[in-house]
């Protein structure tokens, strides 16, 4: 399949989401590359002057901390990196602005944390003000809230983060801009993979981290950030941010970069909520058959394949589902804790209502509350 192949049919997409990685928006640590921020803004203002609803999803904070604090090297200790995003952010809001002034946009600062879009609630009115944003002729910049969110710090990215915002805005692509070219096949050719029609082992393999001292993330994460927004129907392109021209290029199918094909059957929204917007809290451990009964029968989780549990959890958490190779197979909300799995396992419906009077219903994990991975 061919990359102008995919899109010569294509209208122009109502949303997109671009994310811009450290790399593309600095010349240096703490620099800013201002020439190219405003070349992208360019780029942007052209697209939305055509029809598309954009949002952008922007890292650089942390880094232009380290600059403005002439520091050479990326902290180890959490409070040290949250206090060069704290100093960092206004410096990358106020090029963004300045960017898209002469354009006569307006950018909105949109800073969120796992646990904005963990809550159901917050989630929805993460996309009110999103949608309302956009209402008002503003351009969304998001990024993480890493000046006190501790765990977005540590382990988050903004690779992930620009694909929960694509899931959660209905967005028709997702285009990460780095200093990658695309998918390159270190174990073969050597070249761009132009596409991927699904991420398997073999191009999981191809993978790597990042060396840089002012990005989290590499390509390992741009793989799981392309598996959740494809999962969610939005395709996905990596690409090189410094390409001339290169926004326009990839939505007409003719840029440099690897686009990843989405799935042809997406989540439904509150499953892709379930299945990519929380951190469980312990996995409910089954058996080969009520793994088969899950991915062929779309049924329920019945205490009959149960054999355990793993961590703690309560009633109504977020667990992980997970076959008797260890492999997790779904993500869904368990109707028990995790001390009440052991003597309930392996149990018939009858047998579970008589343990359990009060429970309303005998499924561990109804059909309607989970989510295949």
């Amino acid at each position: 399949m061919s990359g102008a192949g995919i899109f010569a049919s294509e209208k122009r997409p109502a949303r997109v989401i671009v994310k811009l990685g450290t790399g593309v928006l600095t010349s240096g640590v703490g620099r800013l590359d201002t020439a190219r921020i405003a070349d992208v803004c360019g780029q942007l203002a052209t697209l939305r002057a055509s029809g598309t609803e954009v949002i952008v999803v922007s890292s650089g904070a942390v880094g232009l901390g380290m600059g403005r604090l002439a520091l050479a090297r990326r902290p180890a200790e959490t409070a040290k990196k949250q206090a060069l995003a704290a100093v960092g952010q206004s410096l990358l809001m106020e090029t963004w602005q300045a960017g898209f002034a002469p354009h006569g946009l307006t950018v909105a600062q949109v800073l969120l944390t796992h646990e904005d879009l963990r809550a159901r609630a917050r989630y929805l009115g993460v996309k009110e003000t999103l949608e309302q944003v956009i209402g008002y002729g503003a351009v969304p910049v998001i990024n993480e809230n890493d000046a006190v969110s501790a765990a977005e710090i540590r382990f988050g990215d903004n690779d992930i983060l620009s694909a929960m915002v694509a899931s959660l805005m209905g967005a028709k692509f997702l285009l990460i801009l780095s200093t990658a070219p695309g998918l390159v096949d270190l174990r073969g050719s050597g070249q761009v993979v132009p596409v991927v029609e699904r991420i398997t082992p073999e191009v999981e393999a191809m993978a790597g981290g990042t060396t840089s001292e002012t990005a989290v993330g590499g390509m390992v994460s741009k793989l799981a950030a392309a598996r959740l927004a494809t999962k969610s129907g939005c395709g996905v392109f990596i690409a090189a941010g410094a390409e001339p021209d290169i926004i326009a290029r990839l939505l007409r199918g003719t840029g440099p970069g690897t686009f990843f094909v989405p799935s042809g059957l997406p989540l439904e929204a509150r499953k892709r909520w379930l299945a990519y917007f929380q951190r469980p809290s312990g996995a409910i451990l089954i058996n080969a058959l009520a793994v088969s009964a899950l991915r062929d029968g779309g049924r329920s989780l019945l205490a009959v394949g149960v054999t355990g549990a793993r961590g703690s959890f309560a009633p109504g958490d977020i667990v992980d589902i997970a076959g008797p190779d260890g492999a997790v197979v779904a993500r869904g909300k368990s109707a028990f804790g995790a001390d009440e799995i052991p003597a309930i396992a392996g149990l018939k419906g009858d047998q579970v209502r008589a343990l359990h009077p009060a429970h309303r219903r005998i499924e561990i994990v109804h059909r309607n509350d989970l989510a295949l991975l």
